[in-house]
């Protein structure tokens, strides 16, 4: 669906790597504060998605954000979490470090982090119950845990998209519940994010939308639909188009 009021587009959005078409052109409008997500078999595009819309990949198509068309690398308004394992965790970097990445869009003119910052930074950290981590490596941490310093990072940016490339993975039950809770307080006031995920019964009974993709967006609505009968067979049949992420 397209719909002009959208806080985020996707106008016919589409992605080659050399010769190798990764997604098909595909479009959609998300609201604010909508909680969507997105869902596809592995290698169907989803990360391929995700970094178009945030401008990590270049792409045919429009992104267009608070009705205004976004240019390459022009898009703090759209926070992107990747998968871990497109993380380099033999890097030498603190929690707050990896935290404090996330203000960087504040910080035209000066190079220090404020006070307010580190606050923020703080604050972030406690949403996602790691507070009191802030000067651990990040290598010593859980995949879990990684994935929840990762969604402070995007907290900290204040972005008004979150998109979220499994960030639900490898987070136990507990901590699963409490970052929708999360995400549903996010999107009360106005946040959209966006969770791309596996978990077909987390989608079923936390969600009210999903985007389904494979190898381009195939179908758009309520998880009961799109996640049910003939459009779950063709889901997860052949992909649309090619794609490695």
């Amino acid at each position: 669906m397209t719909d002009t009021g959208g806080v985020l587009q996707a106008v016919d959005v589409a992605v080659s790597y050399g010769d190798t078409r990764a997604l098909l052109y595909s479009s959609f409008s998300i609201a604010a504060g909508e909680l969507v997500a997105v869902v596809g078999p592995n290698g169907a595009g989803k990360s391929t998605l995700f970094k178009a819309l945030a401008g990590f990949v270049d792409h045919e198509g429009d992104v267009v954000v608070h009705g205004e068309h976004c240019h390459h690398l022009e898009r703090k308004a759209i926070a992107y979490i990747p998968q871990q394992s497109d993380l380099d965790l033999r890097f030498p970097i603190t929690v707050s470090e990896v935290v404090m990445a996330g203000r960087r869009r504040f910080h035209t003119g000066r190079m220090r982090a404020t006070q307010h910052d580190h606050a923020t930074v703080a604050s972030c950290l406690e949403q996602v119950d790691l507070a009191g981590t802030e000067f651990r490596s990040l290598s010593t941490l859980s995949g879990g845990q990684v994935q929840r310093v990762l969604l402070a990072r995007a907290l900290a940016q204040e972005a008004d998209v979150l998109l979220l490339d499994e960030a639900l993975s490898g987070v136990d039950t507990r901590h699963t519940d409490e970052l929708i809770s999360l995400f549903s307080t996010l999107c009360a006031r106005g946040t959209s994010v966006l969770v791309s995920t596996h978990d077909l019964g987390l989608v079923r009974s936390r969600f009210t939308r999903c985007l389904t993709v494979n190898g381009r967006v195939l179908g758009d609505g309520s998880p009961a639909v799109e996640l049910s009968g003939d459009k779950l067979e063709r889901l997860f049949g052949s992909p649309s188009g090619s794609d490695a992420a």
